[in-house]
C-alpha cells in the first residue's frame, strides 16, 4: 500500500527527521489513490537488475532486513507522515511482524534487494517489497528503496518481482495504495499498467514545527 521511490537503517540515517517535542499538533487529510493492476493479461518482461544487485527471497530470519530497510526507505519521506510507523524502526519491525503473521501473507511478493559490489567491500540490502492475499487481490504492502540506490529502476523490478509473484500464486488482480502527492509514483504506476479504481482520504494528526 505504500511507497518510497524517493525512497531511506537507522536513527542516526535521519537524525533531522525526529518529530519536535511539545510542537504542536494539526490534523491534515492525505488524498490517496488505490491502483489496480489486472494480472490475467500479460507482464511487461521483468527489467535486468542493474550490476552488483541481487533479488533475495523472504525468510522469516530476514524480518530484521526488512525492517531496516523499509526505516531508511521512508523516514524522512511524506509516508512517515501519514503512516507515522515508517518514521521509526521500531515501528517498521512492528508492521513487519504483522505483515509477514498474516494468514494472506505471500512470500512469493515478498523481496529484498541486496547490493553486492564485485569487490564485496560493500554489501547493503537497499530495497524491499511485501504481498499478502485480501480476498481475491494480491495486495502490495511497501515499495522502498533507499536513498543512496535511487533512480536505477531498482523500484520497477521489486514491484513487477512481487506482481510476478502474485500470479504465481493464482491471483488474477493486485492493487497498491499510494498518496497522490507523490507525482513520480503515480505516474510509474500509471506506465506499468496500473488503473486508479477509488479515491480515499487518509486524516493524520501532523506535527508542526
Amino acid at each position: 500500500m505504500l511507497e518510497s521511490w524517493n525512497s531511506a537503517g537507522l536513527t542516526d540515517v535521519c537524525g533531522g527527521c525526529e518529530m519536535l517535542l511539545g510542537a504542536p499538533m494539526g490534523l491534515t487529510y492525505f488524498k490517496r489513490f488505490r491502483m489496480e493492476f489486472d494480472l490475467t493479461g500479460p507482464l511487461l518482461s521483468l527489467p535486468d537488475l542493474p550490476p552488483d544487485y541481487q533479488f533475495v527471497p523472504w525468510t522469516n530470519s530476514l524480518l530484521d532486513a526488512h525492517a531496516e530497510t523499509k526505516y531508511r526507505s521512508f523516514c524522512c519521506e511524506l509516508d512517515a507522515n501519514v503512516f507515522p510507523c515508517l518514521g521509526e524502526f521500531e515501528g517498521c519491525r512492528r508492521l513487519m511482524g504483522e505483515i509477514s503473521e498474516r494468514n494472506g501473507f505471500v512470500k512469493e511478493a515478498t523481496w529484498l534487494l541486496e547490493y553486492r559490489p564485485a569487490d564485496r567491500s560493500k554489501t547493503e540490502f537497499c530495497g524491499t517489497i511485501q504481498g499478502i492475499r485480501d480476498r481475491n487481490f494480491g495486495a502490495v504492502q511497501n515499495v522502498g528503496v533507499t536513498p543512496e540506490h535511487r533512480g536505477r529502476g531498482l523500484g520497477t523490478c521489486l514491484l513487477f518481482r512481487a506482481l510476478a509473484g502474485f500470479r504465481q500464486t493464482g491471483l488474477m488482480r493486485a492493487y497498491l495504495e499510494v498518496t497522490a502527492q507523490n507525482l513520480g509514483a503515480v505516474r510509474l504506476y500509471q506506465r506499468l499498467g496500473f488503473r486508479t479504481t477509488k479515491t480515499v482520504y487518509k486524516a493524520v494528526d501532523v506535527v508542526y514545527a
